[in-house]
């Protein structure tokens, strides 16, 4: 990996980790448009001030916009949510392997 794409990962890693990055990502991979209240509830948990920082973020980065009526992912947020996608089948098979608990 050259050091370009080191440096990409890094920024997208450090992105994803924030706090609910992921979630507001995971609640919009469906393609519907969803208005800030609706999304809130989708992610579940998530207080109003770190839904806009989120949303703010996620706009920054060009992965998430906002449409008349919510907030949908962009073609590069959608293009990340289908990779995303993949983990839930990768989780399954990892925790069947995992034999002792992961701290």
């Amino acid at each position: 990996m050259s050091a370009k794409d080191s440096a990409a990962m890094g920024q997208l890693l450090s992105l994803l980790e924030s706090r609910y990055a992921m979630r507001v990502l995971w609640a919009l991979r469906d393609g519907h448009a969803q208005t800030f209240r609706l999304l809130q509830d989708s992610v579940g948990g998530i207080t109003p001030n770190t839904l806009n920082t989120r949303i703010k973020e996620l706009r920054e980065a060009g992965l998430v916009h906002h449409e008349g009526v919510g907030y949908v992912l962009t073609p590069a947020g959608a293009d990340l949510a289908k990779r995303l996608g993949e983990l839930p089948a990768f989780a399954s098979k990892w925790a069947a392997g995992v034999s002792r608990p992961v701290k």
